[in-house]
């Protein structure tokens, strides 16, 4: 369906009508998962953070103006949410280059220059522990520009910020990825 169509269940949800919401619900859920999953590194944290963004917008569905789409207005909710438990944690960059570099050198060095789909679920996790080791804002546009293939327009309304802080977390965290990626490659990826 399209996002006129998110935007009448959206309002038919408003209304009261709780097949519409979990029509909305089935059609992001996936997403929000992914994004919620993305930025918490924790399966079963990621699972409550998409529930309570879904909680926290059927709550607010009477708010929802539809300037946004459907899909960026409540991937605004599951990333404040996940900001929120992050600050919460006071997570830290818990594992230092050094120590993926000797667990996991070989399989970093092959998904940063040869990526091969066949070792997609097994380089997963490496993948996931290099972007942990981005700032939240770096993860989070990347995240949202690569693996959910936003545009740039509608990471800066998920996000909150100008088009020109997207551009800029965009390019930070590529260039730490490639500067991370130098250290399993032994030289530089463009």
């Amino acid at each position: 369906m399209t996002e006129t169509a998110d935007g009448e269940l959206a309002r038919r949800a408003a209304d009261g009508d709780d097949g519409a919401f979990a029509a909305l619900v089935r059609r992001h859920a996936p997403r929000v998962r992914a994004l919620c999953a993305a930025t918490l590194r924790n399966e079963a944290e990621a699972e409550d953070a998409a529930q309570e963004a879904f909680l926290k917008a059927h709550r607010a569905l009477g708010r929802f103006s539809g300037e946004a789409s459907f899909g960026t207005w409540l991937h605004r909710i599951a990333v404040n949410g996940c900001l929120d438990r992050l600050r919460a944690a006071g997570r830290r960059r818990s594992e230092s280059l050094d120590a993926l570099l000797e667990a996991d050198g070989t399989v970093l060095g092959r998904v940063l220059s040869e990526p091969s789909p066949a070792q997609a679920l097994e380089d997963r996790d490496t993948v996931a522990r290099l972007l942990a080791r981005l700032t939240p804002d770096q993860r989070l546009a990347l995240t949202l520009r690569e693996a959910e293939g936003m545009s740039y327009e509608e990471i800066a309304a998920a996000l909150s910020c100008s088009l020109d802080a997207v551009k800029a977390r965009l390019k930070r965290g590529r260039a730490e990825l490639i500067k991370m990626s130098r250290h399993f490659s032994g030289s530089d990826i463009v």
